[in-house]
């Protein structure tokens, strides 16, 4: 029997191989990968099992009460460190800070025991402690006492005090306790059901949809302040801007949420921050958002501001530390190459440090950057250049070469103003509170609560900015925003507060 052999062709040949290589390649890369997972399993495979603690027949007898010599000893050993503790009080404190002088003093006098009548006092001694007393619940009850006239045929009616102005009509809440429940959940982290706890343990009983439309209420008077901020932000000749997500329940009842966004405004010079929520990260958000800007704008690398940053009224700006964080990232890739990036790069920063450390003006500090930070620019463009050609754009050091060279002129425009900054640090500390609120309460409950909240974060965020107790200003805020004027309500602003106080 004849075997029919088929030749075949070089193209053929190199196809195989090829298809070899990508196939070993493959089983390679799904080997490295089977290899973590089984590594993965591996630890949790250190849990343990039910069975183990059920139904053995060789489980020990706890042991209630320790044996006499036992108990001797641990007294024994209670006592010596008792005495170490007194050793270690009455060591002294050198560096101790003063406590504040604003804070109330209460003095407790104490006085020798037994007879001082034949004694005379000498002197004392005092000793101060920063003391605390937990939040306390009362009842404020407003007693209107009513008053007729005395002849019953006078035109005068009956006469009665108003009510103070109140958050919420008919309500239980002052404005603040309102403003100690938003700042517990907004500012310190505690999410309403914990906070419903608070109240149990001092035997008020609040039910969960009470507290939830009481701080829905709340945050819904504070609407005029926030539409105010709006439309000044878009009037900021300098923001910058960038965004989160937030988990918000969509559809009460499905298990999955969805994913929106709190784009964020911060304007440096004025010390305002704006959280405005939308349901997605799309670009015509920002875009409506500033529609009528015209000034400095400041971002990250995403391209959703791109088309806003190109406007003829917009100089757009970049971010120096999104740049180092790329070529810090590169290090395992290519550590020369990283290495000599990030020191151009420090270079720059040192150039900032030097002015802020020597308190220039913003003329100065221009004239500053113009000297020894525009030759650093130019020397690594110039670099950066030769390095483009031997760099792989699909490699960690390629794609960091290439964020920088793609936004060039951006990362070079804050030589333009010696009040801009060299990167969008300063927001993305204002954001982090809503990084911390999420591991906390996890989920918004609905789109237009995630709106409240955003109207919230923004004001506490200009509170942090400008050192100014988040609980006085918006218990402060509750209680007059209702009275207020349009004239007037940006009085209420966290930095005017701070003024007042």
């Amino acid at each position: 029997m004849e075997t029919s052999l088929k030749l075949l062709s070089k193209e053929q040949l190199i196809t195989l191989l090829g298809d070899r290589e990508r196939i070993i390649r493959e089983k390679e890369e799904e080997a490295v990968y089977l290899k973590a997972l089984v590594e993965k399993f591996r630890r949790l495979a250190f849990g343990q099992r039910r069975e183990r603690f059920e139904g053995s027949s060789d489980q020990m007898p706890l042991p209630f009460e320790a044996p006499p010599e036992k108990q001797q000893e641990q007294a024994a050993e209670f006592e010596k460190k008792k005495e170490g503790l007194r050793r270690k009080r009455k060591t002294s404190h050198i560096g101790r800070r003063p406590l504040p002088d604003h804070l109330p003093v209460e003095e407790v006098e104490l006085h020798p025991d037994g007879d001082l009548s034949e004694m005379v006092c000498i002197g004392k001694e005092v000793t101060e402690e920063l003391d605390f007393v937990p939040a306390r619940f009362f009842i404020k009850r407003y007693i209107r006492f009513k008053y007729a006239p005395k002849d019953r045929y006078s035109e005068n009616g009956v006469r009665m005090a108003q009510l103070p102005a109140r958050v919420i009509d008919r309500g239980i809440p002052s404005a603040a306790l309102l403003a100690h429940i938003l700042v517990g959940k907004y500012m310190d982290h505690l999410s309403l059901y914990r906070q419903i706890q608070q109240f149990k343990r001092e035997k008020i009983p609040v039910a969960a949809s009470s507290i939830e439309g009481w701080a829905r209420r709340g945050l819904e008077r504070l609407e005029p302040l926030y539409d105010c901020l709006l439309e000044d932000t878009k009037s900021m000749g300098y923001l910058q801007a960038d965004e989160t997500t937030i988990r918000v329940l969509e559809n009460p009842g499905r298990k999955s949420c969805h994913l929106g966004y709190y784009w964020v405004y911060h304007s440096p010079l004025d010390g305002t921050v704006l959280f405005d929520y939308r349901p997605t990260r799309a670009a015509e958000n920002v875009e409506n958002m500033l529609s009528g800007f015209k000034g400095y704008l400041q971002t990250d690398g995403y391209p959703g501001y791109k088309k806003t940053g190109a406007r003829k009224d917009v100089i757009h700006l970049a971010c120096w530390a999104h740049a180092r964080r790329e070529f810090f990232e590169a290090m395992s890739n290519d550590e020369k190459t990283a290495q000599q990036a990030l020191n151009y790069i420090g270079r720059l920063y040192q150039v900032e440090r030097e002015a802020r450390e020597t308190g220039l003006d913003p003329e100065a500090r221009k004239a500053l950057r113009l000297e020894k930070s525009l030759p650093v620019i130019n020397e690594m463009a110039e670099w950066m250049k030769e390095r483009l050609s031997n760099v792989k754009p699909k490699e960690a050091i390629g794609k960091a070469v290439l964020y920088s060279i793609n936004r060039w002129a951006e990362l070079s425009n804050y030589l333009y103003d010696g009040r801009l900054e060299i990167d969008n640090n300063q927001i993305e500390n204002a954001i982090r509170p809503v990084a911390v609120g999420r591991k906390n309460y996890l989920f918004a409950g609905s789109h237009a609560s995630a709106q409240r909240a955003a109207m919230i974060y923004s004001f506490f965020a200009i509170c942090k900015k400008h050192e100014v107790n988040p609980y006085e200003w918006l218990r402060h805020t509750l209680e007059n925003i209702m009275q207020t004027n349009h004239k007037n309500v940006r009085d209420l602003y966290p930095q005017n507060f701070k003024k007042k106080a």
